[in-house]
């Protein structure tokens, strides 16, 4: 996260960051970014980063990052939002991730549509493109609260 960040900053833009007591505590947070909001729980995390982003997006990671992402895939087909998300497929890193949310789908545990609306895109450029390109046009109005 903190490559991403500074590859942000560096190009002349904002990066908002949230991360719990905890963490900081770890020395784990960004000193150089535009704003770091502090919370108490990781799902406090969550929720905040979810009302600050536009859309979604996955990059290579570990447990962490897929809690994250199948949150955010869970609480749109929970009509919580319709932010647009995306996975970077990296040298293919998502494909078995990709093959497992079809078989999901063909047992009926995913609507078709949430499985579609998932954009794998190994092209940084292409991907912000395709999030860009499927973004709603007037946006969910409120705060995102889980169900």
């Amino acid at each position: 996260m903190g490559t991403v960040a500074d590859a942000a900053l560096g190009a002349g833009g904002q990066v908002i960051g949230v991360i719990t007591k905890l963490l900081e505590g770890r020395e784990l947070g960004h000193t150089g970014i535009t704003a770091l909001h502090v919370v108490e729980t990781m799902h406090e995390r969550k929720m905040m980063m979810a009302n600050l982003a536009d859309a979604f997006v996955a990059l290579p990671g570990g447990l962490g990052t897929l809690d994250e992402m199948f949150e955010i895939l869970a609480w749109a087909q929970l009509g919580i939002h319709s932010k647009p998300v995306g996975l970077l497929n990296t040298a293919g890193y998502y494909d078995s991730l990709m093959t497992f949310l079809d078989h999901v789908e063909r047992e009926s545990f995913l609507r078709l549509n949430h499985r579609t609306e998932v954009i794998f895109d190994a092209d940084v450029p292409r991907l912000l493109s395709r999030l860009s390109g499927s973004m709603i046009k007037s946006p969910v109005v409120g705060t995102i609260r889980p169900a």
